[in-house]
């Protein structure tokens, strides 16, 4: 990515950087950012909301899943059975 230079600007009694749109857009920044002080220099990142993505969903299910086994494993043999005794 090439390197870009952006304005200090002040803000009320504070400085501040503006991010341009179209970084905005890539990086999916929408309200707030985190901010990482690393040797390298600050790190700007989009705030997580905390939720699970789908796929992220889907591999903490996977996981506990296996951890507890599968509670429905027997359900197939089970569903059959007094089926044939009912009147239908």
């Amino acid at each position: 990515m090439p390197i870009e230079t952006l304005k200090v600007v002040r803000i009320g009694n504070s400085r501040g950087v503006r991010l341009p749109a179209r970084l905005l857009a890539q990086y999916r920044i929408r309200d707030t950012v985190e901010v990482e002080c690393t040797a390298a220099g600050i790190v700007l990142r989009p705030r997580r909301d905390g939720r699970l993505s789908w796929e992220d969903t889907f591999r903490a299910l996977r996981a506990e899943q296996d951890r507890k086994g599968d509670e429905f494993a027997d359900f197939e043999a089970a569903a059959g059975e007094g089926l044939a005794s009912l009147d239908r």
